[in-house]
């Protein structure tokens, strides 16, 4: 065998391993129940931030927790704990994508980053000619 095909074939084996690994850590969508059915793993959960319930940020305490609550497409409500600071303008947010994994205890939601769907400004802007 050639060199040439052995370095072929190494470069092959290598980005199948590569695809392989970037297949298995990928995160997916889903609600809460298919996470907390899941913990050890990643998911993107979409909902709505839930107003009627207490959103708990102490920047003095710490500045990278923020406690809100929200209800996925599916119906389910379930706190959610932000390791990061509170983004600006959340409550003004439509629909948020919370990616994060469950906690341990099945208690919460453990989100390592937050997509905000804000109003868009564009709407019910007069046509203009």
């Amino acid at each position: 065998m050639s060199k040439i095909s052995i370095v072929i074939i190494i470069v092959i084996a290598v980005s199948i391993g590569a695809l392989f690994v970037t297949l298995m850590d990928s995160s997916t969508y889903a609600g809460f129940n298919e996470a907390f059915s899941n913990r050890g793993k990643e998911y993107h959960v979409v909902g709505e931030y839930v107003k009627d319930k207490p959103a708990l940020y102490n920047p003095e305490v710490n500045a990278n927790e923020f406690i809100f609550y929200v209800n996925d497409n599916l119906g389910e409500q379930r706190k959610v704990i932000l390791k990061k600071s509170k983004p600006q303008d959340f409550e003004q947010s439509e629909q948020v994508v919370i990616i994060g994994h469950a906690a341990l205890n099945n208690e919460y939601f453990v989100a390592e980053n937050i997509l905000l769907k804000c109003p868009s400004k564009y709407n019910n802007v007069p046509e203009t000619i």
